[in-house]
């Protein structure tokens, strides 16, 4: 169990995040969600959260610090299903406010806190823009230069490579068993 650890939920939407965090000991402190019926949902499984309400006005450095922070970000403008205009769309845009947040926590607790951040998005999220929004992404969470992979697509989780014991690269699939 990960009793003593807690979590933050931007665009909550019906409490995915909490829930999971909650059946490993992990507490729920406060939600960010602006949708009526989804904010009624968290409420009745988390009674105990704040909801933040608009992750615009939001300010990092004034909430509660938590040692998670979970957000899915909204996606239509990552999904192969809209226009794909990614990052730069007015809803999937939103994902920097929560990076703004993230950074004004950390300003305030000198780096400490989140501790951890979870992005959950659509598969598009990894071919939008030519898969230059995934590698935006990556450089906004970790404030690094990240290159685009040299053939030019972002691999799956089930296909990224670990060293083995021969020096060697091994499918993570085969190195968890």
């Amino acid at each position: 169990m990960n009793a003593g650890l807690t979590l933050g939920s931007l665009f909550d939407g019906i409490a995915g995040f909490p829930m999971a965090a909650g059946r490993h000991g992990i507490k729920t402190v406060w939600t960010s969600e602006i949708e009526p019926n989804c904010i009624d949902i968290a409420g009745r499984h988390f009674p105990d959260a704040v909801n933040l309400g608009d992750i615009t006005g939001i300010k990092g450095g004034e909430i509660p610090v938590v040692d998670i922070i979970s957000f899915g970000s909204p996606c239509q403008d990552l999904s192969v299903a809209g226009k794909q205009t990614g990052l730069d769309g007015s809803r999937s845009g939103l994902f920097m406010e929560a990076v703004r947040i993230i950074r004004e926590m950390r300003e305030k607790t000198d780096g400490e806190y989140p501790k951890y951040i979870i992005w959950e998005n659509v598969a598009g999220a990894f071919s939008s823009n030519k898969g230059e929004d995934f590698r935006r992404v990556l450089e906004e969470i970790t404030e690094a230069s990240i290159p685009m992979p040299t053939s030019g697509k972002w691999a799956s989780a089930g296909l990224v490579g670990i060293e083995g014991p021969g020096g060697g690269f091994a499918d993570s699939r085969m190195a968890a068993a």
